[in-house]
């Protein structure tokens, strides 16, 4: 895939980076090679391969899903400046 300074410009406009002339015309190669390159790893045939999210294979640790408070509210709401039955207390931020 060919990228020309157009596309090079507006890459770099939604990436908000300020290229000279001199950097557009570099970027061109190089966005273009990275893009051919992307596009040999589609020749790849995948088929029998099995989608993983790790290189090692790993089984995470689980605990039960339980709701609770920590039992140490008490504790939490003792740092905060003010409370009121047993909530923080804020500043009014929004009229």
């Amino acid at each position: 895939m060919q990228v020309d300074e157009k596309t090079v410009r507006r890459i770099a406009r939604l990436a908000r980076i300020k290229i000279t002339d001199d950097e557009a015309k570099s970027l061109e190669g190089e966005l273009s090679g990275i893009l051919n390159w992307v596009e040999q790893l589609g020749e790849i045939d995948t088929t029998n391969v099995e989608p993983m999210t790790r290189v090692v294979d790993q089984q995470l640790k689980k605990r039960e899903d339980k709701v609770t408070d920590g039992e140490i509210a008490d504790d939490i709401l003792k740092n905060a400046p003010m409370v009121d039955d047993h909530y923080f207390v804020v500043p009014k931020v929004v009229e």
